[in-house]
């Protein structure tokens, strides 16, 4: 068995891998494929297969996907460009005569508003029209998101444009691992998971880290132009800021909330807020 997993230069394909490995599945039968070889030599010292594609590159694609049972297709990051990028990955993927394609989506990805959503709702379409067997994985927010930044929260408290909205945000690890286990079990082809952790509010967010830091953290709610205005004068690009801006305004309308399918195909309790956050301290 080939499983072929893209993006493994980026944080999430790497763990993935990591997953597949803690699986048992032989590190010869994992494909690692990334634009920077280079940045696979770490895996190819775990004896993980390694090769150069570049979802710009049709060919390379093709290439790194030859005789692949499963590819575990990690989205691309380039906002804008991923329509056209996602087609060459399942263009390719088809020309292979790929078994299965796990992608890596967007909660909600069917109705959600989000701008960053309808990338991955055109890419849900192309591989549904391509006829191969496909698996779903739509991820909400990382918790990551929000551990990264706790410099700045517990200098300048928590802001957003979520008003009381829940995100079920998870772990990058706790999504890697969910990856492997449907790349690894039989019956997966046509499921569509909604995956997350338990949700929280920012509210709740800035009141466990006051928690756990004994200092006092609150959340300033603004509306969205001005959450972007905020983001933009601490230094974010103005396109950026407007998406993470409207990530908040779909949060706010419970497009980032989700059910418990990341708990069942994990068999334990997601890592949850307070441990992510106790962690990152």
């Amino acid at each position: 068995m080939s499983i072929v997993v893209t993006g493994a230069t980026g944080p999430l394909g790497r763990q993935i891998i990591s997953s597949l490995l803690d699986r048992g599945v032989p590190a010869d039968q994992i494909v690692a494929v990334g634009r920077d070889i280079g940045r696979l030599a770490s895996l190819a010292e775990l004896g993980v297969v390694t090769q150069r594609a570049d979802y710009d590159d049709p060919g390379s694609l093709q290439a790194a996907f030859a005789g692949a049972e499963k590819l575990m297709f990690v989205s691309g990051s380039e906002v804008g460009k991923r329509v056209v990028q996602h087609g060459n990955v399942v263009t390719a993927a088809k020309e292979a005569g790929v078994g299965l394609i796990v992608y890596t989506s967007i909660a909600n990805a069917d109705t959600s508003t989000l701008v960053l959503a309808a990338e991955h709702k055109a890419t849900e379409q192309l591989i549904r029209d391509s006829g191969l067997p496909y698996v779903f994985l739509r991820n909400s927010w990382y918790l990551e998101n929000y551990t990264a930044q706790l410099p700045t929260y517990l200098q300048h408290g928590v802001a957003g444009a979520a008003g009381d909205g829940r995100v079920s945000a998870a772990t990058r690890a706790d999504y890697a691992e969910a990856a492997a286990v449907v790349l690894t079990t039989e019956g997966q082809a046509g499921k569509v998971y909604e995956l997350g952790g338990a949700p929280f509010t920012l509210t709740e967010l800035a009141a466990e880290i006051s928690r756990q830091t004994g200092t006092t953290i609150s959340y300033l709610d603004l509306p969205v132009d001005k959450y972007t205005e905020l983001l933009v004068a601490a230094g974010l690009p103005e396109g950026y800021a407007a998406v993470l801006a409207d990530g908040d305004r779909g949060l706010a309308q419970g497009e980032l909330a989700v059910g418990d399918d990341l708990a069942r195909l994990l068999g334990r309790t997601p890592t949850t807020l307070a441990e992510a956050i106790r962690a990152a301290l």
